[in-house]
């Protein structure tokens, strides 16, 4: 991300909520990028990733990125998941393992 100006990363709130309760201050080492910004669970998106949920597509934070994922009139470009369990998603869902080389700026 320090290498891209111009982009932007997505966390669902979910996700970041999960990462934090994994492992103390990695919010904190996130936040810091600039280039981040937390996508909220409003009203729709607590009700739609309640219904993932309900549904058995995973727990919250899988759920709330399946939600953010989805096609928005704010976003129209290709959403890409990072994440370090891509057989979490189901398919059709672009996962991109966040711990690859192309990830950490190696080619």
């Amino acid at each position: 991300m320090a290498k891209t100006p111009g982009e932007r990363l997505s966390i669902p709130a979910l996700c970041l909520m999960q990462a934090e309760a994994d492992e103390e201050n990695l919010s904190q080492r996130v936040l810091a990028f600039s280039a981040v910004v937390v996508d909220s669970l409003d009203t729709m998106a607590a009700v739609s990733v309640g219904t993932m949920i309900r549904d058995g597509y995973g727990g919250p934070d899988t759920c709330h990125a399946l939600y953010c994922a989805l096609p928005r009139p704010e976003f129209t470009g290709m959403s890409i998941l990072l994440t370090g369990n891509e057989d979490a998603y189901p398919p059709g869902v672009v996962t991109v393992d966040i711990d690859s080389l192309g990830m950490l700026g190696f080619h």
